[in-house]
């Protein structure tokens, strides 16, 4: 291994991590997925390409990095602020319906699997550190 994920830019390793994700055969973009806001926060629902891709390789990077993690965690990541009209805006979590069906995908993949424990959630398998390393020696 050359570097270590840390080290290497988000975006860039990103990109990468996506474009390998796509010849997994476990992990594909669900049809309700192009009808659904990401969160409350939101206006509208994504309309990024690749967009199941690029929040799964996201998700994979911040299971390497904090080691477990669980729903809600990532549900706070990807929340922001709430434009509320006159009042205040707030921040708000992400919706977990996305989350959730991107972790069982990893899991069904033999990239991440449940964790219980003092703090449970999930956690990468070998086979996964091995996966996430590999793209970033690239």
């Amino acid at each position: 291994m050359s570097q270590d994920i840390r080290t290497i830019e988000p975006g860039k390793y990103n990109k990468l991590l996506a474009e390998a994700l796509k010849k997994i055969p476990e992990i594909k973009e669900p049809e309700w997925s192009y009808f659904v806001k990401t969160s409350t926060h939101k206006a509208r629902p994504c309309v990024e390409e690749d967009f199941w891709y690029k929040r799964t390789a996201s998700i994979l990077r911040q299971i390497y990095i904090k080691g477990i993690v669980g729903v809600e965690r990532l549900r706070t990541r990807y929340g922001g602020r709430k434009d509320r009209g006159a009042r205040p805006p707030e921040f708000r979590k992400s919706g977990g319906k996305i989350i959730r069906t991107i972790l069982q995908q990893l899991e069904s993949a033999g990239l991440a699997e449940k964790y219980k424990g003092k703090h449970s959630g999930r956690k990468l398998t070998e086979k996964g550190k091995e996966f996430l390393e590999s793209i970033g020696a690239k």
